[in-house]
């Protein structure tokens, strides 16, 4: 989250150089932005949603925090836009905690055809962010029950859902686990974000994020079921490609919440 040329301030940069034994300057540097964001008139109409968003946001995180300790809390990161987004926002309510951690728990699911580029993705985000993050190459639902199993002090995780992905049409910001799966709280703080709103965010605090998005990729799965989305296919909406032309728009051109997924094969 590098300043911006109209900031009044300069804030420290997130460092992943060890020289401090917690989250807190991260957390500070990013909380800092947050509020010059929050006390500002936004500039556009969008902007203006995402900061509404963002308050919500915050306030379901502090929620959850009030709700749960440190050691009873962790976040589902696959280097995705929807849990950039989120993680960002976690970090923010850190900022004033009295006791940051060493580093923020953290769970990355891999999918079982994983893109080289989602890994590396993470694994610079792990640097950055200072998660203690820990990695399963395994169905969902078994990466969940091994995870508890190995943290028992975990009773909720994070979760970048939004209520346009599958399964969160009826979600809330907090949804115990449907029966048959592994005991645990699911926080969704920006499950009624859309899909503009998200990269709105990232594009405004300039998030550094995974490059298959500028590659056309909308939504992240593995190698075998994910393929840039033909609605940014060079010449779409409205505009006309040349004959072979593979070329396709960055994903934060996208519009629509139901166009996300065209990328995606569902079985």
């Amino acid at each position: 989250m590098p300043p911006r040329p109209e900031d009044t301030e300069d804030p420290p940069r997130p460092s992943s150089n060890g020289d401090n034994d917690t989250i807190q300057p991260i957390c500070s540097a990013l909380a800092s932005r947050m509020k010059t964001f929050l006390n500002t008139e936004a500039p556009t109409p969008l902007l203006k949603t995402v900061q509404e968003q963002t308050r919500i946001a915050l306030d379901v995180i502090e929620e959850a925090l009030r709700r749960y300790s440190l050691e009873e809390i962790s976040l589902s990161y696959n280097g995705g836009k929807d849990c950039l987004v989120l993680l960002i926002l976690l970090l923010v309510s850190l900022s004033t905690h009295p006791t940051p951690p060493r580093a923020l728990q953290t769970v990355y699911i891999i999918s079982q055809h994983p893109f080289a580029e989602v890994d590396a993705f993470v694994t610079a985000s792990v640097a950055t962010y200072k998660l203690d993050l820990v990695r399963y190459a395994m169905p969902m639902k078994a990466a969940f029950k091994l995870y508890l199993e190995e943290h028992r002090a975990v009773k909720a995780i994070l979760v970048g859902t939004r209520r346009t992905d599958p399964h969160g049409a009826n979600l809330s910001h907090f949804d115990s686990t449907d029966m048959g799966w592994p005991a645990f709280m699911r926080v969704h703080p920006v499950i009624d974000w859309h899909y503009r709103e998200i990269w709105a965010f990232i594009r405004h605090f300039e998030i550094p994020y995974c490059p298959l998005y500028d590659q056309g990729y909308t939504s992240l799965g593995g190698t075998t079921d994910t393929h840039p989305n033909p609605v940014l296919k060079a010449g779409g909406e409205g505009g006309e490609a040349e004959p072979g032309d593979e070329n396709f728009r960055p994903a934060y051109e996208l519009v629509e919440d139901e166009a996300e997924r065209l990328g995606r094969d569902w079985k």
